[in-house]
């Protein structure tokens, strides 16, 4: 049956207009459905352009069993649910029902934003917030989701989200006096009663540490279980397996205790003290703990003065809160709620207090308004395998970046995996003709003082030649900063920079300028499809090693030595490896892209690990020679013109 739907006359062929069959792409669907009879493990990377989701949809429609397919971000989450799930459901003849399920922060809490919209109409309220605080309860009255990425009246990253949303902290539960109109409720009961079910990995692992609780689970049990861009997995189940209190958590709750003491115990004026108490003292903790944009070993951090005086201020505020909203129980629902929060809150602060526990990395990580305390397992192998084993059924793993030099051991022994198949599946491009890579010669040393000018000096001509049409990835924040002002004094084409809108609307100005040099970091080396001659330069500033004093890596890198291993060729060399290999994917997207991948490390060829990366690549013609890459970008962009003026003549 899976033979006949991949064949070019089968379900596939009829759907999909052009649709060639491709013997990989079959036989990752011949695994698929083997593990899925058997419910084995199976581990699979699939290069770019396989068409690896057709291949694992296929067989688990037409198995019949309840599936979960957890997908690497909400951006995948919605291509999968809202493009290649219906067209395979239409192709199939399938009659089963499809949810999509997300996270509570993406859903509208009917009664948060009822008590918002009375809590601005205060005097110290912001009328920008009221003002799009009516906006959203218009749209209320329509949606039927209650999806707020679909409320086009407010931006994804608006302030207001967090106060009209629920966490499991703020939850009043089947207590919530809107618990009929609950949209996470609803979309849960949806999921209950579907056959497949569309999440993404961070609610996915979510929903197993709370299971390990006790408490209620979001996610329904079921006999399948899908993973794409399954490389992103042990790093979000470290951060679920472990524990962290915020200065959001804490903000939060001073806003509702105020909410509450304005709305229903106007006579407590404790409340609003307390209130005040918390929000200052989380602030001025993150005054405290110093610069933006920065992870930092918590254990050492905790060492100073200053530090304990400002935990100490939170356990007192605490203590405060606990008292005086242990009086108020039974006045209000919200405030019944906050005092549960505060117990809490007050024992996780308690637990990322006590540094002297072993086996895990004790680290904080601040942004320009708040600060987050984190314990984070140094292995989640055990939790996961038990997991995995206590619900049984087909576990299916599969992302383009598995496999270090075709060894999949640092991907499965991070989970405690113990696949009965793993293998890889070569892509379907011709990296032969379509690309070529360049470690161009003259390269300053990587993290030697002056970089930036250097590289900008080296590959404007070749970004100029290309009329834009650039990536240029970088390692860090602030090489990005640096390069992105050079070459906006440089070139006169556009630069666009990661950070000064939101990612959705600059990758739509990059294809709508088609002259455009992005430059950015993280957020950009994966997940990113541009196909076509939108895109063909692809620049690394060097090999993406995580920094050295970043602590969740200090913390595994003293793990595996421990342990007797070598932490260089163990735990850093393999990340880089799976973090370069996913940049690298952003260039040849399809089997008519061509174009040029500029990586700018001597260490690639310099060093022993070099051969590392650079077997774990494509199969791509390689040179040092930047006039190669003139040349190949002069044939590529020639290419280009011929078939747009034949294509013009043809249309005439």
């Amino acid at each position: 049956m899976i033979a006949k739907i991949f064949s070019s006359s089968g379900a596939l062929g009829k759907a999909i207009p052009g649709f060639q069959p491709r013997q990989p792409q079959l036989d990752m669907a011949h695994a698929v459905h083997d593990a899925i009879k058997n419910g084995t493990q199976l581990v699979v990377e699939a290069g770019t352009g396989t068409g690896k989701t057709f291949a694992y949809l296929a067989p688990a429609l037409v198995s019949g069993k309840k599936t979960i397919i957890s997908t690497g971000s909400k951006n995948l989450q919605e291509q999968l649910f809202h493009r290649d799930l219906p067209l395979m459901v239409s192709s199939l003849g399938f009659y089963g029902q499809v949810a999509l399920l997300k996270g509570r922060s993406n859903y509208l809490c009917p009664e948060r934003l009822n008590r918002q919209l009375i809590e601005s109409h205060t005097p110290q309220a912001d009328p920008e917030l009221l003002t799009q605080l009516v906006k959203v309860r218009t749209w209320s009255s329509e949606t039927k989701t209650g999806d707020l990425g679909d409320c086009e009246a407010i931006a994804e990253d608006s302030p207001i989200i967090p106060s009209i949303t629920s966490t499991n902290d703020n939850c009043l539960g089947k207590e919530c006096p809107s618990f009929e109109e609950c949209f996470v409720v609803k979309a849960r009961k949806k999921a209950l009663d579907a056959d497949v079910v569309v999440v993404n990995h961070h609610l996915f692992l979510a929903d197993l540490a709370i299971k390990e609780t006790g408490f209620g689970e979001l996610i329904p049990e079921a006999d399948i279980f899908i993973f794409d861009e399954a490389h992103q997995l042990p790093d979000i189940a470290s951060q679920y397996f472990g524990q962290s209190l915020s200065s959001r958590q804490l903000t939060e709750l001073a806003k509702d205790i105020e909410i509450g003491y304005r709305t229903e115990a106007r006579d407590m004026r404790q409340l609003q003290k307390v209130a005040e108490r918390l929000a200052g003292a989380a602030m001025d903790l993150r005054i405290i703990l110093g610069d933006t944009s920065f992870r930092g070993n918590w254990r050492e951090a905790i060492k100073s003065q200053a530090v304990q005086r400002e935990i100490l201020r939170i356990n007192d505020a605490f203590e405060l809160a606990y008292d005086v909203l242990k009086l108020a129980l039974g006045r209000s629902q919200l405030l019944d709620a906050a005092f549960e929060r505060c117990t809490l809150l007050k024992n996780r602060l308690e637990r990322v207090c006590d540094t002297t526990i072993s086996g895990y990395s004790y680290w904080y990580e601040c942004t320009p308004r708040h600060f987050s305390l984190h314990i984070t397992p140094l292995s989640v192998a055990d939790k996961f395998k038990e997991q995995v084993a206590e619900k049984e059924g087909a576990w299916i793993f599969t992302s383009a970046t598995l496999a270090v030099n075709d060894d999949f051991s640092h991907f499965t022994q991070r989970l405690g995996l113990e696949p009965t198949k793993q293998f890889s599946l070569p892509s379907p491009f011709d990296y032969q003709s379509q690309a070529l890579l360049c470690v161009p010669r003259f390269l300053p040393e990587p993290n030697s003082y002056g970089v930036a000018p250097k590289l900008v000096e080296l590959l404007e001509p070749v970004i100029k030649q290309n009329q834009g049409r650039c990536f240029f990835l970088c390692t860090s924040h602030q090489m990005m900063r640096d390069l992105a002002e050079l070459f906006r004094q440089t070139l006169d084409l556009p630069v666009l920079v990661q950070g000064e809108t939101t990612k959705q609307k600059l990758l739509t100005e990059f294809m709508e300028l088609g002259n455009a040099l992005l430059v950015a970091t993280g957020a950009f080396w994966e997940g990113i499809d541009v196909r076509g001659d939108a895109l063909s330069c692809v620049i690394i500033d060097k090999l993406p090693f995580t920094a050295p004093d970043d602590p969740l890596l200090k913390a595994r890198i003293e793990d595996c030595q421990l342990s007797g291993g070598d932490a260089f060729s163990q735990v850093q060399i393999p990340d880089a490896v799976i973090t370069l290999k996913q940049g690298v994917g952003r260039l040849i997207r399809d089997t008519k892209d061509k174009g040029v991948l500029v990586i700018c490390d001597n260490r690639l060829v310099t060093r022993p690990y070099g051969s590392t990366f650079l077997q774990s690549l494509p199969p791509i013609p390689r040179t040092r020679d930047l006039k190669k890459v003139s040349e190949f970008l002069a044939q590529t962009n020639q290419t280009e013109v011929e078939q747009v003026e034949q294509k013009a003549i043809l249309e005439n």
